[in-house]
């Protein structure tokens, strides 16, 4: 009996511990875990790099203002890695998402790169940033204005079908698709189009300044697409440089030790690419209009 009396002691005294430490045991080990997951989410939700893709024809700005606020809302992001591949686009919408380059890089430095295209609207788009590097097989340029419309005149006149409306105005059915232009037509739009295309080299200039290595026009603007060492030669970028080499630049610029690029959700990025494709898809047949593109 001594021996049973001995071990429901010990028994008992396990038992007692237990009561009295294993609670206390288990919530120092439920605080560690929440620690330790609280800092694997302080280092996951604490990027200081970002990515901005410009990857698509510029046909409207909302899709890319999306991704400049997302940036603009997160105080930790110290640079930009602006990522351009895009024949260009309608005018407007390039010269809005310019604009947001250009006050982002006032707030924290914007480094332009692109692996294989950076032309017309695309050029103008991303001419604000810091700088601007390219791969060596890439191709910048393509600096120029175009308006242009399909005249079905004849395919109209095929199937017998006539259009018929009113209008109130010389100009109301300027870049009618359904008739040949009236030579006060073409003359009207020709000045336009000269006053858009002054309005890109101008800003070409201006946004360059001395890296640019000539201020006549006709050297870089002529509608010309450039090779990457072409391009540097004239000053439209700064560098023939790979990804890798320019991600370093920018954490040179941004000042930070290791790089945590900000991270876009799954979900998001794929419904990202469906809504551009359909987007530029659809606004693409949209004619006519003013064009910075290839």
């Amino acid at each position: 009996m001594q021996i049973f009396h001995v071990l429901w002691k010990g028994i008992k005294g396990i038992f007692d511990f237990i009561n009295t430490y294993f609670k206390v045991v288990v919530l120092l080990l439920i605080v560690l875990f929440l620690a330790a997951l609280a800092s694997d989410d302080e280092i996951e939700s604490k990027p200081n790099l970002a990515k901005l893709y410009l990857n698509f024809p510029i046909y409207e700005s909302e899709s890319f203002a999306a991704q400049i606020e997302s940036i603009k809302k997160n105080d930790d992001i110290k640079g930009v890695l602006l990522l351009i591949d895009s024949p260009g686009g309608a005018v407007g919408a390039s010269i809005e998402i310019a604009d947001m380059i250009k006050e982002l890089n006032e707030k924290i430095p914007v480094v332009a790169y692109t692996q294989s295209l950076m032309a017309s609207g695309s050029y103008y788009a991303g001419m604000y940033a810091h700088s601007i590097y390219a791969n060596r097989g890439a191709l910048v340029g393509s600096i120029g204005v175009i308006f242009s419309a399909p005249n079905f005149e004849e395919v109209m006149d095929k199937i017998g079908i006539k259009m018929q409306g009113v209008s109130a105005g010389e100009y109301k059915e300027i870049g009618s698709i359904t008739r040949k232009w009236k030579s006060t037509e073409k003359e009207f739009i020709n000045n336009l189009t000269q006053e858009q295309y002054q309005m890109f080299y101008s800003d070409v200039i201006a946004a360059r300044g001395e890296r640019l290595k000539t201020k006549n026009h006709l050297d870089f603007a002529e509608g010309k697409i450039f090779s990457a060492n072409n391009a540097l030669k004239l000053g439209l970028i700064d560098g023939v440089n790979s990804m890798s080499e320019v991600e370093k630049i920018l954490q040179n610029l941004s000042g930070v030790e290791e790089i945590v690029w900000l991270k876009k959700d799954k979900m998001e990025v794929l419904l990202d690419k469906l809504t551009d494709s359909i987007a530029a898809k659809v606004q693409m047949f949209a004619m006519p209009k003013f064009m910075w593109g290839v």
